[in-house]
């Protein structure tokens, strides 16, 4: 065991030393200190030698462990002295020029709910990927159990190349790609633009915004599935929001659901955007089916997980009380200056 300990040292040191931001030094500690990191493997080992060595290479793992430790710490600060310097480098402002020529400009109320969201999840453990808006027919619909000719498709009529590509008519594409090139757990969310041939109206449009997730691992129950959307919503609209979940049919899950929360622009009373009922549909989710599951190469009858997909647009118009979509994919800058100082 001691040369095998001598080893991770001399690789520890070797990755400390090539090491060049914060972010690096964080995946260091999870390799060699986390809870399935390399010296907690070696914890594990302790179990299976001899009784008499044991202290003595307890011991030594624990001394390895305080110097790793200590070294990371240390590299930490020099590499936040070094990442605020450059910070203050980049971000520096001629103080002199005169603050009334000019305007401060603002996110879109679009990217604010997204950012919003994305930290949410990050906070949950989710990772955040990215696709390209040209896709495959596999990647959009055959990957996601939904086979040529299939009545699903003609929800989703979109734009097509003369080579047979599309642009993108969901971002559940990009749970395609972060299956293929991950290892089951997986937690992922995936934003961005999509593209339907839709009419437009208050509420619909040919280019709106999306928000996919899906946590893959043993075991994964629909009860999962409510504890995080719960989590989401409470954490986006920073209160109580009434919900309601339903049977519904996608294609890419089984069971599926509807999840409606009450029209926070018309209280539930009725209003053009919820089409007088007072209810919404925010998102569709539902356990991955498992024809999707084999798609992105995982096997199902090891792994389950559960998908959800939402409307970003819809999304930030309950949280900011617009009753139209179009606004928010024009150039009116009088609207956009509403979101200046939103969060």
């Amino acid at each position: 065991m001691k040369e095998k300990l001598e080893l991770v040292e001399n690789s520890f040191r070797q990755a400390l030393a090539v090491t060049s931001d914060t972010k690096g030094l964080e995946a260091l500690k999870v390799k060699y200190l986390g809870k399935k990191g390399e010296l907690s493997g070696f914890m594990r080992l302790l179990k299976d030698i001899p009784n008499d060595q044991k202290a003595a290479a307890g011991q030594m793992i624990n001394r390895i462990k305080k110097s790793f430790q200590g070294q990371l710490d240390d590299r930490r600060e020099e590499l936040k002295k070094v990442e605020f310097e450059k910070q203050m480098d980049s971000e520096w402002i001629d103080i002199t020029l005169d603050p009334l020529q000019t305007h401060a400009g603002s996110l879109h109320p679009v990217s604010l709910v997204q950012q919003r969201l994305e930290r949410i999840f990050e906070s949950m453990g989710f990772q955040v990927l990215d696709g390209p808006h040209i896709e495959t027919e596999h990647y959009n619909f055959e990957a996601l159990n939904v086979p040529a000719h299939h009545p699903a498709r003609d929800m989703q009529d979109t734009f097509y190349f003369e080579d047979g590509h599309l642009l993108r008519t969901q971002t559940s594409t990009i749970q395609i790609h972060g299956m293929e090139n991950l290892e089951p757990p997986i937690r992922i969310i995936g934003p961005g633009k999509v593209f339907r041939c839709e009419r437009t109206d208050a509420s619909h449009d040919s280019c709106f915004h999306q928000l996919e997730g899906m946590m893959i691992d043993k075991d994964i129950s629909v009860s999962h599935l409510i504890h995080f959307m719960r989590t989401m919503l409470g954490e986006i609209f920073e209160s109580d929001v009434k919900v309601r979940l339903r049977p519904g049919y996608f294609p890419f899950v089984e069971p599926g659901f509807e999840l409606d929360i009450s029209c926070l622009l018309c209280k539930g009373k009725g209003c053009s955007v919820c089409k007088k009922v007072g209810w919404i549909e925010l998102l569709g989710c539902g356990m991955v089916h498992p024809n999707v599951l084999r798609a992105g190469n995982i096997d199902p009858s090891i792994y389950s997980g559960f998908a959800f997909g939402m409307g970003l647009d819809r999304l930030a118009m309950m949280k900011y009380g617009i009753t139209d979509i179009r606004p928010l994919h024009g150039g009116n800058l009088n609207f956009m200056r509403r979101f200046a100082t939103s969060s």
